[in-house]
């Protein structure tokens, strides 16, 4: 049976160390699949110190465009996508048309939904913030809302991560939280 649970936030608000604790708690077999890419020094050490974090007994599949594919290719057991952010990102620096992205959006919610396990999405929330002054900003900010918006509606919870705290926004389970939040 597959469970799907979506994580968002701004900027270090603590969603992938609660989306990690989600993970972990299942017990199980975790795969992390990773979207970053290494377009820099500095992205590559944030890498690398993301890739040590983990815990090692998790498998780790990077791929940062086909995510569908590597979605429904994952082992039974517990999936943690991070991030659909940098993901919709790098399918917008190759070049994909929103409609193109919204269809592998769509295909991933499909992926989710025919694996067995849990998977938890981790994403930005970009909505709180002023209109972008650039063309390309407001695309992004428009395109990562819509994928976001149908990633929520698809989970069976929906977290938002405020200041390292965790609020439900769907689907609390037990009418609690499932984790406390402290993290990177």
């Amino acid at each position: 049976m597959s469970e799907l649970v979506f994580v968002t936030g701004g900027a270090r608000s603590g969603k992938s160390s609660f989306a990690e604790r989600l993970a972990a708690g299942r017990g199980g077999p975790v795969t992390y699949l990773a979207t970053a890419q290494a377009f820099d020094g500095e992205m590559r050490e944030r890498i690398a110190r993301h890739r040590v974090d983990r815990p090692a007994g998790w498998s780790t599949v990077e791929e940062p465009l086909d995510v569908p594919a590597a979605l429904a290719a994952a082992a039974p057991g517990t999936v943690l996508l991070d991030c659909l952010s940098l993901w919709v990102s790098n399918l917008m620096l190759a070049g994909w048309s929103d409609g193109a992205v919204l269809d592998a959006a769509a295909r991933l919610l499909t992926a989710a939904r025919q694996r067995e396990g849990l998977t938890v999405l981790v994403t930005n929330e970009v909505g709180f913030g002023i209109v972008p002054e650039n063309a390309l900003a407001r695309r992004y900010r428009d395109l990562l809302g819509w994928v976001n918006q149908r990633c929520a509606a698809e989970s069976d919870q929906a977290w938002l991560l405020v200041s390292g705290l965790p609020l439900a926004l769907k689907g609390e389970v037990g009418g609690k939280s499932p984790a406390s939040s402290a993290g990177r």
